[in-house]
């Protein structure tokens, strides 16, 4: 039976898309330059570009949408958000380190959440001029070229995934060709959608941010995107930090995947203490 769409969301999604484009002529303007940068939570890189597209996204979306709540890597969090049905989710620039090393596949993610469900997401890529996009009911495309996920290659699957995830892949046997790693997780996902990667990973401890935009247009190019240890992603929680997750369109590749991620990452316990949030 088809999806309903909900209320709104074609518009939303033309929302999403002119503030993408906006957003990427900003970042554009840093791209390759001698851009200020330091880092968060000890770890993390932030750039002066960042905050620039942060703030840009902030004022457009959250004026047009008064009644959206607002989750953003850059933006402290507020629990105000957690009174919102709807919410925008938006990572101002996924892939920071590789944007500041000055390679092309990072991106910006941008996403509508309604009741914990993604239901509207685009993923740009400025500097590879990609877009993708995805709304409930209303399928995924990149370019407006509707999007179909699937296995991408019989013989020899090809995969992304941290050293650790490919050791555990080999234990158990899987027959597989190792696959790009892109700075970008937003980047990874949607690649699986448009059936250039067999699958993708997460470590455990990616953000909403890191994942909500290419969660809807997985799922609407026919991909499988799961949380390991809970199953289907839930957004806008309390704790915005996720499992290990997996995205493939070959469902004979999602057991393995998600066996070789618990053993590597196993599952947050509530008593724990919280995971890194490394995508």
């Amino acid at each position: 039976m088809p999806t309903t769409v909900p209320q709104g969301i074609k518009d939303d999604i033309k929302l999403l898309k002119s503030a993408a484009v906006h957003a990427g002529i900003i970042a554009l303007g840093f791209f390759r330059t001698d851009m200020r940068t330091w880092t968060k939570n000890i770890t993390s890189p932030v750039s002066e570009a960042d905050i620039a597209v942060d703030n840009f996204l902030s004022g457009a979306l959250r004026a047009a949408r008064p009644d959206y709540g607002w989750l953003s890597e850059e933006t402290a969090d507020s629990p105000a958000r957690l009174e919102h049905r709807r919410i925008f989710i938006v990572d101002p620039i996924d892939g920071t380190r590789g944007y500041i090393r000055g390679e092309d596949s990072w991106t910006i993610s941008l996403a509508v959440v309604e009741d914990g469900v993604a239901v509207a997401g685009v993923v740009y890529a400025p500097a590879r001029d990609e877009m993708y996009v995805g709304g409930l009911g209303l399928g995924a495309t990149c370019n407006d070229v509707p999007l179909q996920a699937e296995h991408a290659r019989s013989e020899s699957p090809l995969i992304p995934a941290p050293a650790a995830v490919h050791h555990e892949l080999a234990t158990l046997g899987l027959s597989y060709t190792k696959g790009p790693a892109y700075p970008s997780l937003a980047y990874r996902l949607v690649q699986v959608a448009a059936g250039k990667l067999d699958a993708a990973v997460a470590r455990r401890g990616a953000q909403d941010w890191d994942i909500a935009g290419a969660d809807i247009i997985l799922s609407e190019a026919g991909a499988r995107f799961e949380d390991v240890c809970l199953g289907t992603p839930r957004y806008n929680g309390a704790d915005t930090r996720h499992a290990a997750l997996a995205a493939t369109a070959d469902i004979s590749l999602l057991s393995p995947l998600c066996d070789a991620l618990r053993v590597v990452y196993g599952c947050p316990q509530p008593d724990s203490d919280n995971p890194e949030p490394q995508a």
